[in-house]
């Protein structure tokens, strides 16, 4: 029999997990032998997988993207290939979205049981990885700022809500990205580098291919220091209607695989949601970087 690790949070989400504990693990016994993890601080989970992953033969990991991407960026440094499974319980859950994972946790289980295997693309900046989004600029601070306590209130609103209150209090990305090929220099109210059907929610770039070795680079325009109204309207045009087919005059689109981005020392970076510190940073795809279940057709 198959080992799997089952690892969340037991305190997140109102403790909607941890009330289905007992029922989760009978139904992933019928198919592995499994070990529980109680994640007890941040980090945890992530930690465990890194010194105890090459034990298991599948990962299950319930909680919102930021569990997702903590599980992730151990499992890609293991020398073993690890299949993940997702129950989803987070805020927006856009990855859960983007491959059609189910948030109910029955039918969540059965994909885990009795899914397909889908070969996702991850991507590698400095020495982290995430799987589907990096970020940086007008409302990319709402994800990870937003208060626990805002988000279980108000749910995805919460991000909104604190989006709207920094609008024009932004200042624009100085940028400089290059690859091989070209370079983009300039100043932006957006940066977005994507790897997924769904970004905070909205349906962003709805014929994503999540698995051919490349992501979507989105640069909005910016011509002041601060972000003006009109490149609000802009991003929220983006949000709104998805992604352009091609560049335009004020939005810069290109499909790219390994390049580098050059940015202020005070421009935070949003990776996955969370906020992993400041400055310039290297970005490679990794094709095929991770197997996840996901429903059959």
């Amino acid at each position: 029999m198959e080992k799997c690790l089952f690892a969340y949070n037991p305190q997140s989400g109102k403790g909607k997990i941890a009330k289905k504990e007992q029922y989760i693990l009978e139904t992933l016994s019928k198919k592995f032998d499994v070990t529980l993890l109680h994640s007890q601080y941040a980090g945890h989970i992530g930690k465990y997988i890194l010194e105890n992953g090459e034990l298991y033969d599948n990962i299950v990991i319930s909680g919102g993207d930021g569990t997702l991407n903590e599980a992730i960026n151990s499992i890609a440094r293991l020398n073993k290939k690890i299949t993940l499974g997702y129950i989803p319980a987070g805020t927006v859950n856009d990855v859960a979205h983007s491959l059609n994972i189910p948030r109910n946790l029955k039918k969540a289980l059965k994909t885990i049981l009795d899914g397909n295997y889908f070969s996702h693309d991850i991507f590698e900046m400095n020495d982290k990885f995430g799987i589907y989004v990096c970020c940086s600029g007008l409302f990319t601070e709402a994800s990870y700022a937003t208060s626990q306590k805002s988000k279980k209130k108000v749910g995805k609103l919460a991000y909104g809500l604190h989006g709207v209150k920094k609008l024009f209090s932004t200042k624009s990305l100085k940028i400089k990205l290059s690859d091989d090929l070209n370079t983009i220099e300039g100043t932006f109210a957006l940066m977005l580098i994507i790897n997924s059907k769904n970004v905070a929610g909205f349906h962003l770039n709805k014929k994503a291919t999540l698995d051919d070795g490349l992501v979507d680079v989105v640069l909005v325009k910016a011509k002041k220091q601060r972000v003006r109204f009109c490149e609000v309207l802009r991003v929220a045009r983006l949000f709104l209607f998805g992604i352009p087919k091609k560049s335009s005059k004020n939005i810069q689109v290109q499909k790219l695989s390994k390049f580098k981005v050059e940015l202020d020392n005070n421009c935070i970076v949003n990776l996955d949601g969370e906020s992993i510190g400041q400055g310039s940073f290297d970005f490679e795809v990794i094709k095929q970087g991770i197997n996840i279940l996901v429903p059959k057709k």
